[in-house]
């Protein structure tokens, strides 16, 4: 475990903020640091957090990341910038584990910011131009609508049960778009990548010729296969990625039974159960294209319908897309 700030935790209190940390991914957040992933070794780093300015996220070919078309999502990372201006990048196979870090940094460390500063310029901006959408005035129906919107979503962030389904959805929406031939090629490439590193050993301790580079030809092939997500596992396959998606369906469905007691029903099906559904719902509303939870919902759909690969969208309206277009298009928009 190295330091690569300026503030050095004695032995002993390092490793009790290890044994404490919530561990996320390929990094961790600690009481007293936070821990971050070389290229091949998870936790290798730690910053405390008075040495950092800012921890934020930024997306690689985030361009029509969420259409579900092509092997390869969009490629996450966690930047941590330090007071000192120097910024340490890890990066992420699953971009929700990076919301959950700056999700936990913002509960933990709210004087931290959690977007670059770009991020906050543009982000000031598009709420000022989103306020100049508005309608002026609204009707008693509008006003009413905001109001069972907006206790919903309160409703809903009492707890993370949304978390769970939107995370659910994710995965079954990349299971559901992997090709047969695809997971048989990369079952082939594996098992092909296999044979050439154990050869590749073999031939080492047989002093045999080109054994350094028949190992690592296996060990990237291996390394490309598995970060493509493509190889069936235990816990990554369709089958799989369906029982999580109910399982996250019932839970969520006992939540708002256990919130809502008996008083009335969710403005939602379930299934678009989540705080930014809602949130844009509100949006819509207060710039007067719906009156009603009903026809703001059905406005919802169509404006997310047409987001595709060619539209180009701002990083907040990015992150707001991917956390909840996979569960209308798992659902096919019902």
């Amino acid at each position: 475990m190295k330091c690569i700030g300026s503030t050095v935790l004695d032995p002993e209190a390092l490793k009790e903020d290890r044994k404490s940390m919530h561990k996320i991914g390929p990094c961790g957040v600690g009481r007293k640091a936070i821990y971050l992933n070389s290229f091949y070794f998870s936790r290798r780093y730690y910053i405390c957090w008075q040495d950092i300015a800012r921890v934020f996220k930024r997306v690689a070919l985030s361009k029509g990341g969420y259409s579900g078309k092509g092997v390869f999502a969009s490629i996450p990372y966690l930047v941590v910038e330090k007071k000192d201006g120097s910024v340490k990048q890890c990066n992420f196979k699953f971009e929700e584990q990076v919301d959950k870090i700056l999700a936990k940094v913002e509960e933990e460390h709210p004087n931290i910011p959690t977007h670059s500063r770009a991020s906050e310029e543009k982000l000031e901006k598009a709420a000022h131009a989103l306020e100049k959408t508005y309608v002026d005035s609204l009707t008693p129906e509008a006003e009413q609508t905001i109001a069972i919107l907006s206790d919903a979503k309160r409703m809903l962030e009492r707890g993370s049960t949304w978390k769970e389904l939107t995370f659910a959805a994710k995965n079954k929406r990349v299971q559901d778009n992997i090709r047969p031939t695809w997971r048989i090629t990369a079952i082939l490439l594996f098992g092909g990548a296999a044979l050439l590193a154990l050869y590749g050993i073999y031939s080492f301790t047989q002093h045999g010729s080109y054994s350094l580079e028949f190992l690592l030809a296996g060990l990237a092939i291996l390394a490309v296969v598995l970060a493509a997500r493509v190889l069936p596992t235990g816990t990554q396959n369709r089958k799989a990625a369906e029982k999580d998606w109910q399982t996250a369906l019932a839970d969520m469905e006992r939540y708002l039974k256990n919130q809502q007691r008996g008083q009335g029903t969710f403005p939602v099906p379930v299934q678009y159960a989540h705080p930014i559904v809602l949130e844009r719902m509100i949006r819509i509303v207060r710039q007067g294209k719906a009156q009603t939870p009903e026809e703001a919902l059905d406005v919802l759909k169509s404006e997310l319908r047409a987001l595709n690969r060619s539209v180009t969208v701002s990083q907040s309206e990015y992150d707001e897309i991917t956390a909840i277009k996979p569960m209308f298009l798992v659902c096919n928009y019902e």
